[in-house]
């Protein structure tokens, strides 16, 4: 194989490998779908295997990509570090990381991070903002936050982008009869209270629908916060979509959502600037808030 590899196509596959998904992939890298799929298809030419099998169930690997997708991960690491590493051996000091956080970020997931930081080679200090998500993109391109954890939801081509954990979403009904689990595709004569689009959710809900070419029916009005949406779930005035982390009227019904009997998931990622004077502590901190699921 004489011909080099492209480096954007292995960042695609790798990005497809850890959300299980191209148009999250795509969403990531701010790119089409269809020119992300060409691109991995491009590359799985070019390599002479396949790595991935789509169904209605979802993306999965394939025995090759298995064996593949963790050398690409360490190869790109390793590319990316080429840089930060020669700064930070220019002058070496204790690292003071700058974290942007949504709203919807789960606080076990924060102390995670503050651990990451403090078992780096040189531990360091972690610094903590949450902040809506145009607030946090903006920082993030100003050089006033080193790393964001965010929704997978708005593309930062810019940036690397890591998936770091996911969790299953509910729906939450005040008139609805408990059950095990609710299919997407019964949902949609529901009426759902939104939240405003600043922290990620309302952007997954009304992405969700729409990839699935289904309606989505909203309340004429907008809830605060996930308090006061779980309290207008409760008065009767619609249904709403929701992280299980999030969840915290437990007299109301929610039902976990699941798509073709495949439960739906809101996954987050970490992103950062891979020429950043942090970036190799970056990644390995971003390395160890994986969301541990094997390739």
């Amino acid at each position: 194989m004489a011909e080099r590899l492209n480096l954007e196509a292995l960042r695609y596959a790798r990005s497809v490998a850890h959300a299980r998904s191209f148009s999250a992939a795509a969403r990531a890298h701010g790119i089409t779908q269809p020119a992300l799929s060409n691109a991995v298809a491009r590359l799985e030419e070019r390599l002479g295997v396949r790595l991935f099998e789509r169904s209605t169930r979802g993306v999965t690997l394939t025995a090759e990509a298995v064996r593949l997708i963790p050398l690409v991960d360490t190869a790109l690491s390793a590319l990316d570090a080429i840089t930060a590493e020669a700064r930070r051996m220019a002058g070496p000091e204790a690292p003071r990381i700058r974290l942007g956080v949504s709203p919807l970020i789960s606080p076990d997931l924060v102390a995670r991070a503050f651990g990451a930081v403090r078992r780096l080679p040189v531990p360091g200090d972690l610094v903590l903002r949450e902040a809506n998500m145009a607030d946090l993109h903006e920082a993030l391109a100003a050089g006033e936050l080193d790393v964001i954890l965010i929704p997978s939801v708005n593309p930062l081509p810019r940036f690397e982008h890591r998936v770091i954990h996911s969790e299953r979403v509910v729906v939450i009904d005040a008139h609805a009869e408990a059950s095990s689990a609710v299919e997407l595709s019964d949902t949609a004569d529901a009426q759902f209270i939104l939240v405003p689009d600043a922290c990620g959710l309302t952007r997954f809900t009304t992405q969700l629908f729409r990839e699935h070419d289904l309606p989505l029916r909203t309340y004429p009005g907008e809830a605060g916060g996930y308090q006061v949406l779980e309290q207008w779930v409760g008065l009767g005035l619609g249904a709403a979509i929701l992280p299980e982390s999030k969840l915290s009227d437990a007299r109301l019904t929610a039902r976990p959502l699941i798509d073709d009997g495949r439960p739906v998931e809101l996954f987050y990622e970490a992103v950062w600037d891979p020429t950043s004077r942090h970036a190799a502590d970056l990644s390995r901190l971003v390395a160890s808030l994986g969301d541990n699921r094997r390739l």
